[in-house]
């Protein structure tokens, strides 16, 4: 049995940040630590002392952490970035902090609300349905007299409509002691880096708004997993012909909130078994049955739209980079003000030598169409020729999804749906979200700047409209758009023969095309990096920079003087793939040197010998999370075992009305087994592994845990 742990951190923002540059900004961007050792880098927010980051990442690293630090700095171009403030975090504390409200109710959740009295006053919040995970945001106000020393008593509750509510939990606060702590829940002072010199006027430093929570995981071995692994992929094998349909009453019984994390962990789980085209396949025909107007079809965040944005994350991410990376980098570059609401358009002077004039309206509307159209037509352009590019088993699933739709909506009239079923997956859930956050799916370093995003936003739309097959309903929002419809009726039609194309693929040529893709082993990280090179011994040598394009692979290594594509991979990204891609290299050092050999010493610890052990430790587990990751099959089975656990009250109860159906005879029983087996097959299973998890904490300890450390917004 091994441990694993997960670390959610949300890095939202920071405020009041103290001015370090001469125009009285700053250049804010935060570096998160483990125990000293950088692990990410967020986006630098340019010129402001209130940043907003909300970025996404997650961490693997070792079980013995003791420490995540944040460090808020500002980046300064001709000198040393200054550290702001940081925020430490002990293991310790994040362990002993609450993570989840008790279900109280048969559905595994509750309908939580919040009570607030303060001297006889009573205030509540509103009820949050169906949530251990619930989110307020509301404010209440009390008169506070000035040496006041009444508490201030926080009661949460679970409303119930037929019965008495139940008492959750409360908070009693102490008011005076109140005034003196931390800002506001969430809310994290910054504290001055000891490791620098003290200065006396360092006064307020400012704040950053975390939210973290640890979470730990007792995975078990592989074959207690087994059971439960076979009788969900026996489901999804017998496809709409089973019996129970566990899949349906999985979606059934999952909450919204926690759609997306049910939707990953089955994803992956059938992703290794081979059988995610199937699974897949299976929720395309279960929400079909259930959709009667075309215009919904895919449209909710059903469990088959979240986990087909999952499995596009897993399996189409590089194909996402090679169709839209060049059109994103020239968006950037290029830096254009691009506007086609005329209510939003800025008028600038133009003109040479001395002259200029006020550019009017209409040539700002006129240009910013034209480079539009450009980008449109580019994208559209590398698109259509991305057929082979894309994955087989992308390609294969959306054969099924497009035959699917098709006999559903088998009339003339409906000649459009199955197109616009895979532009709802791959156009509005996959491209347009890619195209208005770039950083998000790693097409780019940084944040865009407001005019860049501005550009982006407008291509998006225009991607969308496109995605939609030009609907009128699509073009009545922004008659603004008009501008772009040449282009977008072109590129209906484009994106037509591309789908037709796309989803052209049989059997034979899938496992052909597949096994050829096999063959090449996908980069795990590629892009620019300078090498050091040093010219000389003693006091005079030199020291220069190369620049050069590296490839790694799973199996090798490789550079070239020039790129064939380009990307913004950072230094602790490439130490993470480098980490990943030797973590099972038995010859693997366990320390090294994080200095240069020159002359006769190392620049780290002044070491003579140069084949001497290094002065640092290895850190060969601290890695970053990403789509491409080798599966962890026993983690997303325990992940998926957890979440039925939670469910487990329900399920029992659907397995007692299909009990009840079947003795009076309104259920019926397929031949030779009855609706409700394969349910009492699963909730079997639970209990199993219920005391395979009891009887492994109680006996000998678990072996050395593997920690996830998941920072996201």
């Amino acid at each position: 049995m091994a441990k694993r742990s997960s670390l959610y951190i949300r890095i939202v923002e920071g405020k009041n940040l103290p001015a370090k540059d001469i125009n009285g900004s700053s250049d804010p961007y935060c570096i998160v630590k483990v125990d000293n050792e950088p692990i990410i880098r967020t986006a630098t927010v340019w010129k402001t002392l209130c940043p907003f980051w909300g970025e996404e990442y997650q961490v693997h690293l070792p079980p013995t952490f003791h420490t995540v630090a944040f460090y808020v700095m500002d980046e300064d171009a001709l000198s040393r970035d200054d550290v702001i403030g940081k925020v430490c975090l002990p293991r310790d504390t994040l362990a002993s902090h609450p993570k989840d409200l008790a279900p109280k109710d048969r559905n595994g959740a509750s309908d939580p609300f919040v009570r607030v009295r303060y001297k006889g006053r009573t205030q509540e919040t509103s009820i949050v349905k169906k949530s251990c995970y619930p989110r307020w945001n509301e404010t209440f106000e009390f008169e506070l007299e000035e040496g006041a020393t009444e508490v201030l008593c926080v009661e949460t509750w679970d409303w119930d409509l037929v019965s008495r509510n139940d008492f959750l939990g409360k908070v009693v606060i102490d008011i005076q002691r109140l005034q003196v702590a931390q800002p506001e829940e969430g809310w994290f002072r910054l504290q001055p880096d000891q490791t620098k010199s003290r200065r006396h006027d360092e006064g307020n430093l400012g704040s950053l708004q975390l939210e973290v929570r640890l979470r730990d995981e007792m995975v078990l071995p592989s074959s207690c997993y087994q059971p439960l692994v076979q009788l969900l992929c026996h489901e999804v094998k017998l496809g709409m012909q089973g019996p129970g349909q566990l899949i349906s009453l999985i979606e059934e019984t999952t909450s919204t909130e926690c759609r997306q994390d049910v939707a990953t962990n089955l994803l992956k789980l059938f992703l290794g078994q081979g059988l995610a085209k199937d699974f897949l396949d299976l929720l395309f025909q279960l929400e079909l049955t259930r959709t009667s107007e075309t215009n919904t079809l895919f449209r909710s965040n059903s469990l088959a739209s979240k986990s087909m944005e999952s499995f596009l994350k897993v399996a189409g991410m590089q194909y996402l980079h090679g169709v839209l990376g060049p059109i994103i980098n020239k968006v950037f570059e290029e830096k254009k003000y691009v506007e086609l609401d005329p209510s939003k358009v800025e008028v600038k002077d133009v003109g040479c030598s001395g002259l200029h004039r006020p550019q009017t309206e209409a040539e700002v509307l006129e240009q910013s169409a034209q480079t539009l159209r450009a980008h449109l037509g580019a994208l559209l352009s590398a698109l259509s020729r991305s057929v082979r590019a894309c994955p087989a088993v992308v390609r294969a699933t959306f054969r099924q999804l497009f035959r699917r739709v098709r006999e559903r909506f088998p009339g003339a009239q409906h000649q459009n749906v199955p197109f616009i079923a895979v532009t709802s997956f791959l156009c509005l859930r996959f491209f347009s979200p890619a195209i208005m956050s770039p950083k998000l799916f790693h097409l780019r370093e940084r944040h865009a700047d407001a005019r860049t995003s501005r550009t982006l936003l407008l291509l998006a739309k225009a991607v969308q409209n496109v995605g939609n097959m030009d609907t009128p309903a699509s073009r009545a929002k922004e008659a603004w758009m008009e501008p772009l419809q040449p282009t977008v009726r072109q590129g209906v039609a484009q994106l037509k023969d591309f789908i037709t194309k796309l989803v052209d693929i049989e059997e034979k040529d899938e496992l052909d095309l597949q096994r050829t893709l096999s063959l090449q082993a996908p980069p795990v990280k590629e892009g620019p990096l300078f090498i050091h090179r040093t010219k000389g011994k003693g006091p005079l040598m030199s020291s220069s920079f190369k620049k050069l394009y590296f490839f790694l692979t799973t199996e090798a290594l490789s550079f070239a003087k020039t790129p064939s594509s380009k990307c913004v991979n950072e230094l602790n990204q490439w130490l993470s793939a480098l980490r990943k891609v030797s973590i099972n290299n038995t010859g693997l050092l366990g320390s090294y040197h994080p200095g240069v050999f020159r002359g006769d010493k190392w620049s780290c610890c002044h070491q003579k010998e140069k084949t001497g052990q290094g002065c640092d430790k290895t850190r060969s587990r601290v890695t970053l999370q990403e789509w491409n990751d080798p599966l962890d099959h026993d983690l997303e089975a325990q992940l998926i075992y957890r979440h039925l656990q939670g469910v487990e009250a329900m399920l029992w109860e659907r397995h007692r009305e299909l009990s009840r159906g079947a003795e009076a005879g309104t259920v019926p029983a397929s031949p030779g087994e009855a609706p409700k087996d394969s349910l009492a097959q699963l909730l079997r299973v639970l209990q199993d592994l219920r005391e395979a998890h009891s009887s492994s904490l109680a006996g000998s300890p678990p072996s050395e845990p593997n920690c996830l450390l998941e920072l996201q917004t």
